[in-house]
């Protein structure tokens, strides 16, 4: 395998992963955020009032990106076979 295509490949992994990672990151970052400011403002210091917001957000996000996040797995797949022949070289 020729390492320009290695680290082609490589970059276009880690790309991808962060391009369908990153609404998830976003979302629990800004609830994180907000129950964490909650706390501060009520002086509640409960755990579950950090983990259960974020549980929630990110299963009611997962629901919602379910279709894009397949369709971009799906593509990303296939695009990663389509480009097999050329790393035998």
């Amino acid at each position: 395998m020729n390492p320009e295509i290695a680290i082609d490949l490589f970059k276009t992994t880690v790309m991808f992963a962060l391009y369908t990672v990153a609404p998830f990151l976003i979302v629990l970052m800004v609830v994180g955020l907000a129950s964490s400011l909650l706390q501060s403002v009520t002086s509640l210091q409960e755990p579950t009032l950090t983990f259960a917001p974020k549980l929630i957000a990110l299963s009611a996000l997962a629901m919602l990106l379910a279709p894009w996040l397949l369709r971009s797995l799906s593509e990303f797949t296939v695009s990663i076979i389509h480009r097999m022949p050329g790393l035998a070289h």
